[in-house]
């Protein structure tokens, strides 16, 4: 049995998948997800929370840039800055709502939380590591 990062087996083995500029995405709980992308965590509303899911993610995951809407900057303002803090360095773009949701169907998959604040959704693109 594992003993430590993603427990999540579906989440470990869709990281390890992933190569050069692939897309994944962590999004709230209302966020409309395609059955077939859909990894959902979810347990109950705030439980577990966006946050804490981008964290755990990035410990195995490194980034390229990410994608926001661009409501979050007026409905969710405390959440974009806490985006910032923790991808500090990392390009970023924000698009509409709507654009995010189309967008959504380059991602390889979606994890859903519980988050249940506004706009708390990200598109990550995987990174080179070599």
């Amino acid at each position: 049995m594992k003993l430590n990062g993603i427990l999540n087996s579906q989440i470990s083995k869709g990281l390890s998948d992933l190569g050069h500029t692939d897309l994944i995405a962590i999004g709230d709980c209302g966020l409309p997800i395609a059955n077939d992308k859909k990894i959902d965590i979810s347990l109950k509303l705030g439980v577990p929370s966006f946050i804490d899911v981008l964290e755990e993610v990035l410990k195995d995951f490194s980034v390229e840039k990410y994608i926001l809407a661009s409501e979050i900057k007026t409905y969710n303002a405390n959440q974009d800055e806490k985006i910032k803090q923790i991808l500090a360095g990392v390009d970023y773009t924000y698009i509409s709502h709507e654009e995010f949701k189309e967008k959504l169907k380059d991602v390889k998959f979606v994890i859903r939380t519980g988050e249940n604040t506004p706009y708390s959704n990200i598109i990550l693109q995987a990174k080179n590591i070599f």
